[in-house]
């Protein structure tokens, strides 16, 4: 079972080329978020032909309006507070100075070229997806990394697919919600799997990340808790994973930068897998 790529990743595809996967979702207004943020939307204020330049050029542009919570994105340590309290055990409302967060902001978070781990628990229990509701347990986290032969290490970005991903595009916006059915995921035990391995950041194909139980939604969030305020893991939410299940990539270059929103709790994003010639090989050969 290796714990390191066996050569180094991001050098390997400078010199003998490399596989992209965009694990970011499109973001367009009524696509699929949690109720508990403003929702994306996208106007132009100005359009060709409003305003023509002497020569006859013209010129478009935008307005955007969403949440930092919406589609792909990353949520920073002021993101969550338990009993008062942030990561590192800072006064929340302390913390904010003039509606920002100097310390915990998402400004704060750096760039991330790391080392990714694809955890694909439908893959490893014969399954498409996990059922609505189900929680992902240590148990099924130790089985997966056995089938994969993948262990997730220090500093890491692990990736737990449950395969809800699939219900993104359906045209019924609350099947990915899943606030009656519920929405698979880690629960506590798994959000401390995850933290025991001192993960740099964690991810999913979910937009609450963690398992919502059926008709509950968004009311209790003790991954949250473990993560973000005891273990200072970024967590990244609403991401596309099944083109690397589908590929059998469990191992590769992780790169996500957030936007620099000074003092902000999150940032869209638009994370990518990078799996160099070597590791497709290596895939290939199983």
């Amino acid at each position: 079972m290796s714990t390191t790529p066996n050569t180094d990743p991001l050098l390997d595809a400078v010199r003998g080329g490399v596989t992209i996967y965009d694990l970011g979702r499109p973001l367009f207004a009524g696509m699929p978020q949690s109720p508990n943020h403003p929702a994306y939307t996208h106007t132009l204020p100005r359009r060709h032909g409003d305003k023509v330049r002497p020569d006859g050029g013209s010129a478009a542009n935008d307005l955007i309006f969403m949440g930092t919570h919406v589609g792909t994105h990353i949520d920073a340590l002021a993101h969550v507070s338990q009993d008062g309290r942030l990561h590192g055990g800072a006064d929340a409302a302390a913390a904010c100075v003039g509606g920002r967060y100097p310390d915990h902001g998402v400004h704060t978070v750096a760039p991330m070229v790391r080392r990714g781990v694809l955890l694909d628990v439908p893959g490893a229990l014969g399954l498409e997806c996990c059922p609505p509701g189900y929680e992902i347990t240590p148990a099924d986290l130790d089985a997966t990394v056995e089938r994969q032969g993948v262990e997730p290490g220090p500093g890491d970005v692990i990736l737990v697919r449950s395969g809800w991903g699939r219900h993104f595009v359906d045209p019924d916006r609350e099947v990915y919600i899943g606030a009656e059915s519920g929405v698979p995921g880690v629960g506590e035990a798994g959000a401390r799997w995850l933290a025991g391995r001192r993960a740099h950041a964690v991810g999913a194909d979910t937009i609450a990340f963690e398992r919502l139980a059926p008709g509950q939604g968004h009311s209790v969030l003790p991954g949250h808790r473990v993560l973000l305020v005891e273990a200072g893991i970024f967590i990244v939410e609403a991401m596309d994973l099944d083109a690397l299940a589908r590929d059998g990539v469990h191992e590769f270059t992780f790169v996500l930068s957030p936007l620099a929103f000074v003092g902000a709790t999150g940032s869209p994003v638009r994370p990518l897998a990078l799996v160099s010639a070597a590791q497709e090989r290596e895939v290939a050969r199983g």
